[in-house]
C-alpha cells in the first residue's frame, strides 16, 4: 500500500505522486504518516515537510504554515509558500 501525496502552494502543485512515508511539524508536534493513518485535519508550523517517494526519492519542502489532511492513505499538504530544498 502506498500514500498518494499532493504537496500544493497558493498557485501550483509542487508536487504529487506516491509515497511511503510523509514527515511534517504541525502546530502540535512532529506527524509521521504511514499508510493506516488515522484520519487528521492539522494545522502546520513552518519548518520543513519531507515526503519519501516510493522509488526512493525524498523531496524536502519548506513550507509557512498551512493545513495537513490525512484520509483513506491521501495526504494534502497545502501552504501559501511551498519551496523545494
Amino acid at each position: 500500500m502506498t500514500l498518494q501525496v499532493e504537496l500544493v502552494s497558493a498557485d501550483q502543485r509542487v508536487w504529487s505522486g506516491e509515497a511511503s512515508v510523509v514527515n511534517a511539524r504541525t502546530v502540535e508536534g512532529e506527524l509521521g504518516v504511514l499508510t493506516g493513518h488515522t484520519p487528521v485535519l492539522s494545522l502546520l508550523g513552518e519548518g520543513t515537510v519531507e515526503i519519501v517517494a516510493t522509488n526512493g526519492e525524498k523531496v524536502h519542502a519548506t513550507v509557512d504554515g498551512g493545513f495537513l489532511s490525512v484520509a483513506q492513505d491521501r495526504v494534502s499538504i497545502l501552504s501559501e509558500h511551498v519551496t523545494l530544498v
